[in-house]
């Protein structure tokens, strides 16, 4: 069995705020504890009327303070917006609150827009092209200090926090493997260059005192309901999300929609089945098939699941069911 985990991004939904966003939040990392998921990972989005996890230590407080046992982390911090010393303080501080319990993924995107980026940075020299750069010093500062060293993360040092490298095309699968740290691949929004970006991983890999062999964590949807038509009308409100971004409107999440597939163009239908194609979409059994030949087709060694659902006890539900899809096949493996 491999270890199922949640990504969450704390979605603010049509008729709601950011206040019970959190409050969901809080509720969906407690059931995800309960389920048997391994982490509960939050993403850094800026600018987005539908996220809540903009200030993502934060959010990973909110979601740690509410459980005991489940690992939470950042899936992932977009290293680029932050100097590396705030990231070491702010996730040194994290571990010490909840020893053995944190994890760090890094991406170098800027979770937003160009404008956004120049709102965080307030200066764009440097950053992407610094990030290989700014990890080594991330991890420096995480880790034991020397006698005499000048700069120090306080909390942070000899923390140790486990670094994780997130990407969406290959670049990061080529930095995951150079360091030798585990590589979760964004497959669940842009999968176009997963297998590429798995095989460069695992043919580059190099041992390290953090990771003896590589470690693929998968980004994959999940919609699962009592039927196959339930769980396809819970999906538009993600169909709708996508829709809205790519039109440069982005919106509250929005409540699921029978008739928006029908009135979507040819264009913009091969655009969503594009990135929904790691997608389980249904009931049980049909999820069941799905992460079965996902899993089978990637030799994933973790799934980190999504679930970009408008109603909350649905979203718990969709999480529910595929967890007792993994012990089914757990059972029959």
């Amino acid at each position: 069995m491999i270890p199922y985990s949640v990504l969450d991004l704390a979605p603010i939904v049509e008729g709601a705020d950011v206040a019970q966003a959190l409050r969901n939040s809080r509720e969906l990392a407690q059931a995800a504890e309960r389920f048997g998921y391994k982490r509960f990972w939050l993403a850094e989005h800026h600018n987005m009327p539908g996220i809540a996890s903009a200030a993502t230590a934060l959010t990973i407080q909110n979601a740690a303070a509410a459980t005991r046992t489940i690992r939470v982390g950042a899936g992932g911090i977009m290293l680029p917006n932050h100097a590396p010393l705030i990231i070491a303080e702010q996730f040194g501080t994290l571990e010490a609150l909840f020893p053995g319990r944190i994890d760090l993924g890094l991406g170098r995107a800027p979770g937003g827009d160009q404008i956004t980026a120049r709102a965080l940075r307030r200066t764009l020299v440097g950053g992407e092209d610094r990030f290989p750069q700014d990890v080594l010093e991330l991890q420096a500062l995480l880790g034991p200090s020397e006698l005499g060293q000048a700069l120090r993360a306080v909390p942070g040092e000899n923390s140790n926090v486990p670094l994780w490298i997130l990407g969406s095309s290959t670049f990061g699968a080529q930095l995951a493997a150079m360091l030798g740290l585990p590589f979760a691949f964004a497959s669940h929004f842009a999968p176009a260059q997963m297998m590429e970006a798995i095989a460069i991983y695992r043919a580059r890999f190099k041992p390290s005192g953090d990771l003896k062999e590589p470690y693929v964590m998968l980004g994959f949807n999940i919609f699962a309901a009592p039927t196959d038509d339930e769980g396809r009308l819970l999906s538009t409100s993600l169909m709708q999300a996508f829709a809205s971004l790519r039109r440069g409107e982005p919106k509250k999440l929005q409540p699921p929609d029978p008739e928006f597939e029908s009135n979507l163009s040819v264009p913009e239908r091969a655009a969503l089945e594009s990135v929904l194609a790691c997608s389980a979409i249904g009931s049980p059994r049909t999820v069941k098939r799905s992460i079965e030949a996902f899993i089978r087709r990637t030799g994933a060694d973790e799934l980190i699941l999504a679930s970009h659902i408008y109603d909350h006890s649905a979203r718990i539900r969709a999480y529910e069911i595929a967890a007792q899809v993994r012990d089914e096949l757990a059972a029959e493996a």
